[in-house]
C-alpha cells in the first residue's frame, strides 16, 4: 500500500531555536497514530509543520506523493489535511451550525461523506446545542465541535493535538468513541494525547517522542511490552 504521508529528515525552527531533528514518520491511508511523549518534546511542532504553521522548516513532507512542505495551510487543507489544534480555534460568535457549515466541502475525490447531519449524528450533543454561540459551550462540546468541523472538510488525514486535555472522564469516553468512528471511515489520523491506555485501543501505531526527535514507532503491544522505554519517555511505571 502507499504511503499517504511520508515525513523525512524533518527539521523545524522558530527563530534561532531547532525543535525537531530529523524526523522521519510515514502515515498510510486510513491508519490511526498516536503520538507520545512528555510535554515540550516536539509532538505539537511537528503537528503544526506538517499544517505549514511554522515558518522555518527542512527535509520532506509528501502527501499522496507530492510534497507540501512550504504550502500555505489553506493549500494544505485543500491538499485533504484537516488540523484540530489544542485550542480549538472555536468561533465564539458563530453557532454550532454555522462552525460546522463554514467549514463544508467535499473532499479531494469529490466525496461528500461527512455531512451536517452525519456530524450532528456522531456527536448528539451538539445536535442539542445547534443554536448556541461557540462560546456557550463547554471545553468538551468545543472539541467535538472542533472535531466534527474537521469532518466537514472531508479530509484524508487529521491531525489531533491533545484530543482529551482537560476533559471530563464522560466527555472523554466519546472523544475515544469518535476516533475510532473515524479510523473506520479510512480517515488517517495522527493524534497526541496523554492517555496511553486509550491511544493504544484506538491505534494501529505508537509513536514517541522525545527532544524533537523518535525514539520508537511500533504497534502498542510492542511499546507496552516496554516497561523501560514507558519510564524513560513518560513517566509510567
Amino acid at each position: 500500500m502507499s504511503m499517504l504521508l511520508t515525513v523525512d529528515r524533518l527539521e523545524s525552527f522558530y527563530g534561532p531555536s531547532q525543535i525537531l531533528h530529523g524526523v522521519s514518520l510515514a502515515v498510510r491511508p486510513g491508519e490511526q497514530v498516536a503520538l507520545i511523549g512528555r510535554n515540550g518534546m516536539g509532538k505539537t511542532t511537528l503537528l503544526r509543520s506538517l499544517m505549514g504553521l511554522v515558518p522555518r522548516v527542512q527535509g520532506t513532507i509528501d502527501l499522496n506523493g507530492s510534497s507540501i512542505r512550504g504550502s500555505k495551510p489553506e493549500a494544505i487543507s485543500l491538499a485533504g489535511v484537516a488540523f484540530v489544534p489544542e485550542g480549538r480555534g472555536v468561533f465564539g460568535s458563530l453557532s454550532v451550525i454555522e462552525n460546522l457549515v463554514m467549514a463544508s466541502r467535499a473532499g479531494r475525490n469529490g466525496k461528500r461523506s461527512w455531512t451536517l447531519d452525519r456530524v450532528l449524528s456522531v456527536f448528539p450533543r451538539l445536535a442539542q446545542r445547534r443554536g448556541n454561540g461557540g462560546h456557550q459551550l463547554s471545553g468538551g462540546e468545543q472539541q467535538m465541535l472542533t472535531i466534527g468541523r474537521a469532518l466537514m472538510t472531508n479530509p484524508e488525514i487529521i491531525l489531533i493535538d491533545e484530543a482529551t486535555e482537560g476533559l471530563a472522564p464522560l466527555v472523554a469516553d466519546e472523544i475515544w468513541k469518535t476516533l475510532a468512528v473515524i479510523r473506520g471511515e479510512g480517515i488517517a489520523t495522527i493524534v497526541v494525547d496523554k492517555d496511553i491506555k486509550n491511544l493504544s485501543k484506538v491505534a494501529d501505531r505508537m509513536v514517541v517522542m522525545s527532544k524533537g526527535g523518535i525514539e520508537f514507532d511500533g504497534t502498542p503491544a510492542d511499546l507496552l511490552a516496554q516497561p523501560e522505554l514507558l519510564e524513560r519517555h513518560l513517566g509510567l511505571h
